[in-house]
């Protein structure tokens, strides 16, 4: 791939004045059944969260992800990106992202939750050495869905690094992050 072929892709820390913005991907992504405002404003006066957002090479506001890290462990609380750019490689940039916040900041073991049905979002996370360790049952409130619960091993054991490493360098092949 040549490099006029690269996404570049501006992840940072998700700011107050985002939220807007973020709420209309929740909209696109979600339909009623979105986070609201006052949920993003609480998550960024947490001192647990750990908010981060994509934006395009023209400073749109395309994704973003969240984290509760606790101790040792991190758990993505959402993660999303708008309908124009899915399957570019913006979920993945923002896990990478999430995950390289979590080595900064001593964390051990990454969780989450994700809709049986969400296929896609499942390899992904499988990609990165998520496993499911059990489900949820009736876990979505809009239609009852189950939700898996997916654990990472150890991130700072080599099984893991050698996967996320790998995934790293083919990730650089088709984005650009500039963080």
């Amino acid at each position: 791939m040549n490099n006029s072929s690269i996404l570049k892709l501006f992840v940072r820390e998700m700011l107050k004045t985002d939220i807007d913005n973020i709420v209309n991907i929740e909209k696109e992504s979600y339909g009623e059944h979105h986070w609201s405002k006052e949920s993003f404003f609480n998550e960024l006066s947490n001192d647990l969260a750990h908010y981060f957002c994509a934006a395009d090479e023209n400073g749109n506001l395309i994704g973003y992800i969240g984290t509760w890290q606790i101790m040792e462990e991190a758990h993505i609380t959402n993660i999303s990106v708008h309908p124009d750019y899915r399957r570019k490689k913006v979920g993945e940039s923002l896990l990478h992202t999430a995950i390289e916040d979590c080595y900064k900041n001593g964390i051990k073991y990454i969780t989450l939750e994700v809709r049986v049905s969400n296929i896609k979002a499942i390899g992904l996370y499988e990609k990165y050495g998520f496993k499911s360790l059990g489900t949820r049952k009736q876990y979505y409130q809009d239609n009852n869905e189950d939700a898996l619960i997916m654990w990472t091993e150890n991130i700072f054991y080599d099984k893991f690094k050698t996967l996320y490493n790998k995934n790293t360098e083919n990730l650089k092949k088709v984005v650009s992050i500039n963080e």
